[in-house]
């Protein structure tokens, strides 16, 4: 089973120091990587800036097509108005299928905003505690869901690269 876990944090540099601290622990082999991307959201600015951290993830990685769309739904289809309401139902829908419901869109919205930055990343096989351990100096808070096996096969399905 997978999880997908967004960290928030306060600064508009803490996603890029979370994700080198991430990217020790996958050298140390205590956590696996499926996926990830940041969220930087630079104070002043209508709208984060977004990456993908290709470099860190394994073989088997979503691709953009599924950030792009968690992305759109959480920051950006606000901001669009009602004028593609039905397609961010469908949208919206199809992900509620693979284990990210409105619930999660709508609780990262309204944590993410302008001025601070968040990690998001499909992992698993970690160990816990040393991975609370090492980002333990690091201020952050953990919005996060499980995925069971079945969801994480339809997300791969639906959003892995061919």
């Amino acid at each position: 089973m997978g999880t997908l876990s967004v960290w928030k944090f306060e600064t508009e540099d803490g996603a890029e120091q979370a994700l080198e601290t991430l990217r020790g622990l996958v050298k140390q082999e205590l956590i696996k990587v499926q996926d990830a991307a940041t969220v930087t959201w630079k104070q002043g600015k209508k709208k984060p800036k977004t990456r993908q951290a290709n470099n860190l993830t394994a073989v088997g990685a979503m691709g953009g097509a599924f950030w792009g769309m968690l992305f759109g739904l959480i920051f950006f289809v606000p901001i669009l108005g009602l004028a593609i309401g039905a397609a961010t139902g469908a949208l919206s829908g199809s992900l509620r299928d693979i284990g990210i419901d409105d619930g999660f869109i709508k609780e990262v919205r309204e944590q993410v905003k302008e001025g601070n930055s968040a990690l998001f990343v499909m992992t698993s096989d970690a160990v816990v505690d040393r991975v609370r351990d090492a980002f333990a100096g690091q201020p952050h808070q953990l919005i996060h869901t499980n995925l069971s096996a079945e969801q994480e096969s339809a997300m791969r399905e639906a959003f892995g690269e061919e």
